[in-house]
This record gives structure tokens, C-alpha cells and sequence, in this order.
């Protein structure tokens, strides 16, 4: 569509049409800071490194998930949603330095779409979280692990991944808009640390005391987990509830439900920023 048509769209499509718009131009902007800030690629790089090193190769060390699993073929698809999971922070901390800035205050006073900066926001950070999963896959092709479940499979298992990510993106910028300042931001490590360790990522709820196992089973994280090592062909032992059971179906509902209920909230939030 050229600039000449837009004259002509009215109502929802005139708003459509620059809600898109405003949304692709923050995209945009998200990916030149990505590109001038090389510090943030260098975290991207070291931090999947540390990770596995640390989880895998340190603590992994003394783990046993049971019916004689590589534990490498277990953990690192756990490696994989965890990363996903963990990621929320970042998304707060960036959202809550802009509010601190002063940018989100200059973005409401310019004549763009209301949702731009929240979905801007979502759609940079898909594209972040599918760097760091390039990165981590590469990472773990290194040490050794491999994904017998087919090329189609693993695409589904990766578009899975950016299915958790995507949903946790909007608890993010809602966290970000209604924490304080940036300090209160970086306290979120305390939300999201067990978050992403009360699941099945390291290892099975059945290996877990009943009450915890339950809460670990029921965590979205153990869900995608769960069904992307169905998808990848590695060892998935269960307890044999229905939760894990069906882990591929609720690695859709989970992130759909999160999107359909804290997606409005946040936009919500947004538009009632006070001055």
C-alpha cells in the first residue's frame, strides 16, 4: 500500500492499518539498539554458555532421571523452555528503563497507535528469543545432543518454544509498566528464578515430593518442556498424570490463555500510565 492510499482507508481499517505501522517502526528500533549495543549480543552469547556448563555439566553431574536417560538429552531441551521462561525479565527491565527514561511519556504524546509500544515491544522480543535459541541449539549440538523426532518435528518444537516466550513477553511489559523504577525490575530474578526451576526442566515432578511434584507438573515451563522432548525424540519419563500425558496440548493452551489474559492487561496499563 502506498502513502497515497492511506487517505482513503477509514475506520478500522485507518486504525489497523497504523497500529501495524507504529508497531513495525518500535520493531525496528529495537533492532538497531540490538545491533549498536554489542554488549547485549556478547550476554546472549556467554549466558547459554554458562548455563550449560553450570546446569548440565556441574550439577548434572549427580542427576538421574531415571530408565538409564542421557542426561544431556534430557536437560537440554529443559535448557531450551527455561531459557524461554527466563526471559521475561529482560523484557521488564527494558520496558521499565524506557518508563524510567521518559520514552514511553514521549511515546504517549506522539500520534501513534496506543497498542504500538506494547506490541513493538512483544514482537522485538520473538525476534531476541529466537537469536538466543539459535545460539543455545548451536551450543548444544556441541556438547553432543541431537534431535532424533525429524526435521518437521523440531520445527514444531522450537515453534513451541517462541509460543512460550511470546505469551511470557506480555507478563513482562506488564510487570515492567507497574514496577516502580528499574531497581524494583531487577528484584523480578526472585519471581522468575522459581518460575523456571519448580518445573520439569532439570528433572521429572515424579522424582519430586508430592506437593511440589504437582506444582511442577502443573507449571507452563514443564508443559513446553514436556512436549518438546516428545517433539525432539528424547526421554521424557513421567508419572503418568494427566497433565504430563497431554503436554502437547497444554504447551498451546498455557501460552494462549497467558496471551488472552494479561495481553489486554498490559495494554490497559499502557494507556493509563500516569503522567
Amino acid at each position: 500500500m502506498s502513502s497515497t492510499d492511506i487517505p482513503t482507508l477509514d475506520g478500522p481499517e485507518r486504525r489497523v492499518y497504523w497500529a501495524v505501522r507504529d508497531c513495525w517502526t518500535l520493531v525496528r528500533r529495537e533492532l538497531i539498539h540490538l545491533v549498536r549495543e554489542p554488549a547485549v549480543i556478547a550476554w546472549q552469547l556467554g549466558f547459554p554458555i554458562v548455563s550449560v556448563l553450570l546446569f548440565v555439566y556441574v550439577f548434572g553431574s549427580a542427576m538421574d532421571v531415571g530408565g538409564g536417560a542421557d542426561y544431556v538429552s534430557y536437560a537440554m531441551p529443559g535448557m531450551f523452555a527455561m531459557t524461554m521462561a527466563f526471559g521475561f525479565m529482560n523484557t521488564a527491565m527494558a520496558v521499565a528503563v524506557e518508563k524510567e527514561r521518559g520514552v514511553i511519556d514521549r511515546f504517549r504524546s506522539m500520534p501513534m497507535a496506543p497498542s504500538a509500544v506494547v506490541t513493538g515491544r512483544g514482537v522485538s522480543d520473538v525476534l531476541h528469543a529466537g537469536l538466543d535459541l539459535l545460539i543455545l541449539a548451536g551450543i548444544a549440538l556441541v556438547i553432543g545432543w541431537r534431535s532424533d523426532g525429524g526435521p518437521l518435528a523440531s520445527l514444531a518444537a522450537f515453534g513451541l518454544l517462541l509460543l512460550l516466550r511470546f505469551a511470557l513477553i506480555w507478563i513482562g511489559v506488564l510487570l515492567g509498566l507497574l514496577v516502580p523504577n528499574t531497581e524494583a525490575a531487577g528484584n523480578l530474578f526472585a519471581v522468575a528464578f522459581p518460575f523456571g526451576m519448580v518445573s520439569s526442566v532439570f528433572t521429572p515432578p515424579s522424582l519430586m515430593p508430592d506437593w511440589l511434584g504437582t506444582i511442577a507438573m502443573w507449571n507452563p515451563v514443564s508443559a513446553t518442556a514436556g512436549a518438546i522432548r516428545e517433539l525432539f525424540g528424547n526421554p521424557m519419563p513421567t508419572g503418568g498424570s494427566w497433565i504430563e500425558e497431554n503436554a502437547l496440548l497444554m504447551a498451546v493452551v498455557w501460552p494462549l490463555l497467558i496471551t488472552a489474559v494479561v495481553l489486554p492487561l498490559a495494554i490497559r496499563k499502557y494507556q493509563h500510565l500516569s503522567g
